[in-house]
Formats: structure tokens, C-alpha cells, sequence
């Protein structure tokens, strides 16, 4: 696959994921946003905005490569930065929890534009060189999959909304 091709490829692949999203959000419904339960004691709002804060990391380890730039630090304070995801999680959630349901669903639509957007700013080798990026355990971009996390919560999202 050239690196043409492999970059539409990816740009569908993250199209499909936001689609899957957005049915996701529909079915939770307005009604249910800031009902605890969709993943233990996190409301379906909760949710959203820890699958965006990670998304939002991608997307500026991507935006950076495009731009030449170093990879940039994450968000979360520095002494979380080599510790399990649970204390990062714990550090997204406080710092989204009060944010109105609304605008925390808006901007997790809204990354996927972003994402698109570094994307197709990539250079044309960072898609399909498997060493490019470290954090991607030696898998070219072009071959990831980035629905992995929706993939990972949605099943419990479901469940949540099925005993109902």
C-alpha cells in the first residue's frame, strides 16, 4: 500500500471510530449523560472525557512529529508520567469531572477532526515506518488501531445501558 493510500486508509479507520462514537453517544441519550454506572462509579460524561484526554495525547504526539518538534509531555502532572493508567485516569477525572456534559461530549467529538487533521499532516514516511514513533510498539501507524480504546469501554458502556 503506498503512503498515500495507507494515510485515506487511516483517515477511514478514525472516520469509523468517530461514527461508532457518535451512535454510542446517541444511544446513552441526554437523559443518562451524568448517570453513574457506565464504567464502574463514571458517568457516561466521565467517559467521554477520559477517552478524549487520551486521544488528545495522540493527537499532539502527532502534531508534533508533523511539525519536526520533539514529542511533547503530557498533560498530567510529571510524576504520573511513568506510573499504570489508573493514577492518570484518576488525574483526567478530577480535572474534567465539573465540566458540563456538553462541552466535554463536543470536544470528544471534535478530536477526531484533530486527529484527522495531524494525520494528514504527517510526513508521508512517519505512516508506514514501524520505528517512527515509540509509543507505537514498533507498529506503523498505518497499521494501528486506533478504535482500541473505544473498543476496550464500550462494551461496558453497553452493558450499563442494557440494565436499564
Amino acid at each position: 500500500m503506498g503512503d498515500e493510500a495507507a494515510r485515506e486508509t487511516l483517515i477511514g479507520q478514525i472516520e469509523g471510530v468517530r461514527e461508532r462514537w457518535r451512535r454510542l453517544v446517541a444511544d446513552v441519550g441526554p437523559d443518562r449523560l451524568e448517570e453513574p454506572g457506565a464504567m464502574g462509579e463514571w458517568t457516561f460524561k466521565d467517559v467521554a472525557a477520559h477517552l478524549t484526554a487520551w486521544r488528545q495525547r495522540t493527537v499532539a504526539r502527532l502534531g508534533a512529529a508533523a511539525r519536526g518538534e520533539p514529542e511533547p509531555p503530557p498533560p498530567w502532572p510529571a510524576e504520573l508520567g511513568g506510573a499504570e493508567d489508573d493514577p492518570i485516569n484518576a488525574w483526567i477525572h478530577d480535572q474534567t469531572k465539573d465540566r458540563p456534559a456538553e462541552e466535554l461530549l463536543a470536544e470528544a467529538d471534535g478530536i477526531y477532526d484533530d486527529f484527522i487533521a495531524a494525520v494528514r499532516a504527517l510526513p508521508d514516511d512517519a505512516l508506514t515506518d514501524p520505528n517512527r514513533f515509540p509509543w507505537a510498539d514498533g507498529e506503523a501507524l498505518a497499521h494501528a488501531n486506533f478504535g482500541g480504546h473505544l473498543d476496550e469501554h464500550e462494551p461496558d458502556v453497553r452493558r450499563w445501558l442494557g440494565a436499564a
